[in-house]
């Protein structure tokens, strides 16, 4: 994995895959107010590889290549994918691949830095996928 703190004891291990800077920063700096830590990695195959790690929550930004291949091999991990509003077919495709919650650009990182349980960091309260 790349940079990023390592999670602290009482969190459920997070990662993402921001290769955009600007979100790349937002989303540490919306975590980091949650009082969480996010790894962060550079290639979206990594991400199969952190969740086989321990990962258990996860961060991607749909616009990039190979994401919605790579979000059904993610199992257990609760995903957060997001993309731009007006990209409403990849955002109706990271659902049908499987992403527990799929948010426009301008609300994960509002969702990112809601701290504590209700922020679904926690395995047990992953969304119902009905």
């Amino acid at each position: 994995m790349a940079s990023g703190s390592s999670p602290a004891s009482d969190t459920v291990p997070a990662v993402a895959y921001v290769p955009d800077l600007m979100d790349r920063s937002r989303v540490e700096i919306a975590s980091r107010a949650a009082g969480r830590a996010v790894d962060f990695v550079t290639s979206a195959s990594d991400l199969a590889a952190a969740v086989a790690g321990g990962a258990m929550f996860v961060v991607v930004d749909l616009g990039h290549p190979g994401i919605l291949e790579i979000l059904p091999r993610l199992g257990a991990a609760h995903t957060v994918g997001f993309a731009s509003h007006v990209d409403k077919a990849l955002l109706d495709a990271a659902r049908e691949a499987g992403c527990d919650e799929v948010l426009t650009r301008s609300a994960v990182f509002r969702r990112l830095a809601r701290p504590g349980p209700a922020s679904g960091l926690r395995p047990s309260s992953r969304p119902s996928t009905e």
